[in-house]
This record gives structure tokens, C-alpha cells and sequence, in this order.
């Protein structure tokens, strides 16, 4: 019997086993940093399970069932690779939803193949040399094909077992709210298992009605009559240009090296006009596009997916449709294809009279994954000045992209002259990017100041989402950083955005230390042109008159997350172990419990609240649901 057990462990079945749980390990100290004995055993009994049932599905062909067991090989394989890059970059747990973003991948392939760490490959390496020895050596066919399959009985014992621990694991832990705890607990395959079952079951219909009163007390803030509400209407008429640059943060402005500002033009718009240097992402897995969802619409990004592909077929308000009614033209300038991230989608939801994509722009000047910053300014400026003269005040939505990761600039748009230290860095490249994106930048504000259409204008510039992932960095980035911001560089800083309005005649010189959002933008923006949203549902609040805030965090950080006046909250199984990191303008956060425990409570039903809304809007006309925009459209 001995001799039995001692063959069957060089067995295909016993080698895929062993291998496959080497893979899960590395997968588990790459994804969690911890390496726990009884997670990794719970990974084996998911692999076991699956194992089995290939054993027991085909019994009659040794060929047959080396083929499934390499190609279960395979699979896991994937999910422990995917896992890890996805990692890498969002900082979640990858779940079967992302294969919904898999057309987008191509459209950002630099991101992904700079992302891929090569030593995480080899985790396809025993899949490659079994499919090359395979045909090729006659000693290692014959042995993988010498092997009965497992005894019936015991092989259906065994699966029984190893289903029902995989059952009591899922089920014990459907508690745990943060996701990354719940994949750890469960194990990695059985969560993927656990999310698709999540998914079958019907869900609570039971209706919410969602009131902007009921938001206002989740949010913990009173309505303020116009007439006290400070620059209400200030900037009423006025063309509003909203600039939305690529992966900016905050550290940036006023940032110098050797004496050299990274960012002067953003930094000197900042002196001079009012500053919100306290602002943070809340993107999800749309990036961008999910940036351009919240701006304009004051709403919550949904529960997965990007909002542009979860929500384009539904009527959205929001910003253009509030100045649409007001008689202004509203258009979008982006340089990519429309169709990337669904934006052919995400604008007419929106209500944009006009979009410009590829079509519009050309291919000329290639940064990044389109025309360059410098092109799409140039060309947005003319068409600006175009539909001024035609009567209408504007609103523009203006979309930057040099700046993107992987931050591979030309050589003739490099200005920025690094120190040695930080040339070939990830680091070193995001600045090199963030000083062409702000001299393109300039030109544009230099335009609209040498035709007349600055003193018009209520100008917004933002930074659409980080631009350095912290869980892509190396040790040396590490240190750059540190060097570069006088402290570790930790999700505070990476979720810092700035933010800056300019409005010639009426800003000045003014910082304002409040905590906002993406979802703040649009109530300020609508503030300062006299718009009240004090019966519209929105989820943001006007920044300029209210210093208080609460922001749910859905993506890139756990469930359950949120950011206050001082910390960002994050769940560790639920509330009681959850941890917190200081804002970057905070040293020591208050630490009271109960009043965390009221805000973790109120930013979950503000979530709920903002996917109720959501479904409960009115679905876009068959024929505008199925229209794809591309160039310029009426």
C-alpha cells in the first residue's frame, strides 16, 4: 500500500496538486504579504475539490485526463496571475466582473505590460514545459499516461470532504466586509466562487426613497439659504471650461527639484485663484471615465464595473443637463477613441450636445494612447471661441491625457531636467509627464486670456486619479517619494487630487483646507453660477460653504472604507479591527470610535442610497441606447 501512495504521489493529479499550491502561496504573500499555514490549507482543499472532480468526470481515457488536469492548471494559474497584476494596480481583489473590461486592455497595453512583474510568469512555466514535453519526449508522455485514475469511492469521499470545508469556509466568513480579508479567509478560489454564487441570488428589491433631505442628514450638513451662501451666483452666465488632468496628484503643486517647479503653471493658478488642496479620488474601476461620471453628476461610482459601462443607459443628470436648460452648449474634448471606457455611452447619458474623440483630433503628435496635450488644446480652443460667437455660453468638459501611466514621454516633449537619481524611475517618468501636461497646460490658458475668453470664463482644474500606484512601487520609488514629500508615501497622498477654480474678477489668492471629492466639483461649480440643489438629489455638497465632510471610498480600498476631516477609516473584518490613516494635512486624527462608528454606518447607506437613485432613473430611448458616438456629433 505504501509503494501504492509513494507512485500516486508523482501521479499528474498529485504533481498538479503540489504545484498548484506553491502557486496559491505566492499568490498569498504577494496579494496579502502574510503567509498563514491554515489559509494556504484552505486554498488545497479548493484545489483538491477540483481535482477530484476531474478524476471522477474522466475515468476512461488516461490522455484525456492529463489534458483536463493541465488545462485546471491553467485556469487556477490564470486567476493567481490576474489576481496579483490586478493587485498591483487597483489594490482589489480581482473577481470574474473585471472579464467585463477585458476589451479595454488593449487600448492601455503599455499600462499593463509595465505593471507585469516577469518573475510572476513563471507561474505559467510548468504549463509550458508539460506542453512542450509532452509531444516531444516519449519517457514523460508514457509516464503521465501509466496512472489509473483515483478509486471511485475514494476519490468521491474525498471531494465530499473537501466541498463541505470549502462550503464551511465560504459561509463562516460571509461576515467579513472588506474584501481583501474575505478572499484571504475564504481562500482565493473559493471567494471567485463564492462572488459568482453571490451574483445568481436574486436581490432585496425592497425599495429606498431617496431624498436630497435624507442624503444631507447621512452627510451630517444643513441646507444654507442662497442669500447667505458666500459667491452664490458670482460667476452666473459665465462659460464654464472644466480641465480634467491625467493622473495629477496634489504633491505636485508647489512641488521643485534643484530649484525647478514640476507643475508652474498649475502651481501658479493655485496662488492666485482659489485652492483646494485637500481634495481625494473616488474613482472606481472605470479611472477616468468614472472621474468624469462624478464630476458631472454628483453620484456614486456602482458597486463594480465602470460607471460609463453600468450606467450609459440611463438618463443622468447632472451638469450638463442643469446648463443645457439654461441655454449652454455643453461638449467634451478627449483624444482617444470614444469608445474607450464606453464614453459613446457615458455622454449622451450625460446629456453633452457634442463630443470629440480621435475622429476630431487626428493621430498626430502621439503621447500616451492618443494626439498630445499641446494638439488637443489647440484644437479645443478655436471650437470654444466657435460656439461662443454663435451665442451660447459654453460648457466644456476637457479631458487631458499626456500625463498617463506608464508616463513614456517623447524624448522631444522631456523639458523637465531630472537629477541623475531619478532618471528610469517610475517616479522620475510621472514627473517628466506632469511638466509636459502642465507646459500644455499653460499654452491653453495663455489662449484663452489672449482671445478674451478667460475674463468669461469660470475655469476648473482637477486631477482626474492618482498616477502612482502604491502597490507598484519599488523600494527606490519608495525613497524618491520620500525625498520629494518629507514623509512615507501612503494612500493619503496617493488619493490626494488638487483642486483649483479660477474666475477672473472674482477669486483671489485663497486656500480652502476643507475635505472634499470628485462629488464636491459639480454643487461648487453650480454654487458659484447661482444654481440651487437644494431639491436635486446629489451626493456632493457646495465646498465653498460647508467645511465638513463624510466620503465613501468604494474602489482601492476595501468595502466599507471612508474618508473624514482628518482620516481615512479602513474595515479590517468589519469596524472594530478596522485601521485609519492621517490626511496628509493631519498629524494626529482624533480617534473616537462611536463617532467612526456612526460615519462607517452612514457612508454604507450613502452608497446604498446612491445605487437605489441610480436604478431608479429612467432608462434612455432604445435608439439613443444603441447610437455610437464617434468625432464630433450634434
Amino acid at each position: 500500500m505504501d509503494t501504492g501512495w509513494k507512485r500516486w504521489l508523482l501521479s499528474p493529479t498529485a504533481l498538479v496538486g503540489a504545484l498548484l499550491a506553491i502557486k496559491l502561496g505566492i499568490a498569498q504573500l504577494a496579494i496579502f504579504r502574510d503567509f498563514s499555514a491554515p489559509h494556504l490549507a484552505i486554498e488545497l482543499l479548493s484545489v483538491v475539490a477540483i481535482l477530484m472532480i476531474v478524476e471522477l468526470a474522466v475515468r476512461r481515457s488516461a490522455a484525456r485526463r492529463f489534458f483536463w488536469l493541465l488545462f485546471a492548471d491553467f485556469l487556477i494559474t490564470v486567476v493567481c496571475f490576474a489576481a496579483i497584476m490586478y493587485h498591483k494596480y487597483y489594490g482589489v481583489i480581482v473577481t470574474y466582473r473585471a472579464l467585463a473590461q477585458v476589451g479595454q486592455v488593449m487600448h492601455v497595453r503599455a499600462s499593463v505590460i509595465n505593471l507585469t512583474d516577469p518573475f510572476y510568469l513563471l507561474l505559467f512555466a510548468d504549463i509550458l514545459l508539460a506542453a512542450v514535453l509532452y509531444p516531444a519526449n516519449r519517457r514523460f508522455r508514457e509516464h503521465m499516461l501509466s496512472y489509473a485514475p483515483v478509486n471511485r469511492h475514494t476519490a468521491m469521499s474525498v471531494l465530499g470532504v473537501a466541498l463541505l470545508a470549502c462550503y464551511a469556509s465560504i459561509i463562516s466568513n460571509l461576515h467579513i466586509i472588506n474584501e481583501a480579508k474575505k478572499a484571504q479567509k475564504m481562500g482565493l478560489i473559493n471567494y471567485e466562487v463564492y462572488e459568482v454564487l453571490a451574483r445568481l441570488m436574486p436581490e432585496d428589491d425592497k425599495p429606498i426613497r431617496v431624498t436630497p433631505e435624507e442624503i444631507r442628514r447621512l452627510k451630517g450638513i444643513e441646507p444654507i439659504p442662497a442669500e447667505e451662501r458666500l459667491y452664490f451666483g458670482a460667476g452666473e452666465g459665465r462659460n464654464v471650461i472644466v480641465i480634467q488632468l491625467e493622473s495629477i496628484q496634489r504633491f505636485l503643486v508647489d512641488l521643485k527639484i534643484d530649484g525647478r517647479e514640476v507643475m508652474p503653471n498649475l502651481s501658479r493658478l493655485a496662488k492666485e485663484h482659489f485652492y483646494f488642496p485637500n481634495i481625494y479620488q473616488q474613482i472606481g474601476q472605470g479611472n477616468t471615465s468614472d472621474s468624469e461620471y462624478l464630476v458631472n453628476t454628483s453620484l456614486y461610482i456602482p458597486p463594480d464595473g465602470a460607471a460609463s459601462q453600468k450606467y450609459g443607459n440611463r438618463e443622468l443628470p447632472g451638469l450638463p443637463r442643469l446648463l443645457k436648460d439654461r441655454g449652454y452648449v455643453t461638449m467634451t474634448f478627449h483624444t482617444n477613441d470614444i469608445v474607450f471606457w464606453h464614453r459613446n455611452l457615458l455622454y449622451p447619458a450625460l446629456g453633452f450636445d457634442r463630443a470629440y474623440d480621435v475622429q476630431f483630433f487626428g493621430e498626430t503628435d502621439l503621447v500616451a494612447f492618443g494626439a498630445s496635450d499641446e494638439v488637443l488644446y489647440e484644437k479645443t480652443l478655436p471650437e470654444l471661441l466657435e460656439r461662443e460667437r454663435e451665442g451660447h455660453p459654453v460648457y466644456a468638459m476637457v479631458i487631458s491625457m499626456s500625463s498617463h501611466h506608464p508616463y513614456f514621454l517623447p524624448e522631444k516633449k522631456a523639458f523637465l531636467d531630472l537629477p541623475e537619481r531619478y532618471r528610469g524611475t517610475l517616479v522620475g517618468r510621472y514627473l517628466a509627464a506632469a511638466h509636459y501636461a502642465d507646459y500644455a497646460l499653460g499654452q491653453f490658458l495663455e489662449g484663452l486670456k489672449e482671445n478674451g475668453l478667460w475674463e468669461r470664463s469660470l475655469v476648473v482644474v482637477y486631477g482626474d486619479h492618482f498616477g502612482l500606484p502604491i502597490n507598484s512601487l519599488d523600494r527606490e520609488d519608495f525613497e524618491v517619494l520620500r525625498e520629494l514629500t518629507g514623509r512615507e508615501y501612503d494612500q493619503a497622498q496617493m488619493f490626494n487630487i488638487p483642486l483649483v477654480i479660477a474666475m477672473p474678477g472674482v477669486t483671489e489668492g485663497k486656500v480652502f483646507p476643507q475635505v472634499g471629492g470628485h462629488v464636491d466639483v459639480m454643487p461648487t461649480i453650480c454654487n458659484l453660477l447661482g444654481i440651487g440643489l437644494d431639491d436635486v438629489v446629489h451626493f456632493g455638497q457646495d465646498l465653498i460653504n460647508h467645511d465638513r465632510n463624510l466620503l465613501p471610498i468604494r474602489y482601492y480600498l476595501p468595502s466599507g472604507s471612508f474618508i473624514n476631516d482628518e482620516l481615512i477609516f479602513i474595515p479590517g473584518e468589519g469596524f472594530d479591527d478596522g485601521t485609519h490613516i492621517p490626511l496628509v494635512h493631519v498629524s494626529n486624527p482624533l480617534r473616537n470610535r462611536s463617532q467612526l462608528r456612526d460615519q462607517f454606518d452612514r457612508a454604507l447607506k450613502l452608497l446604498d442610497y446612491g445605487d437605489e437613485y441610480v436604478k431608479s432613473l429612467p432608462e434612455r430611448g432604445e435608439s439613443s441606447k444603441q447610437s455610437s458616438w464617434g468625432g464630433m456629433r450634434d
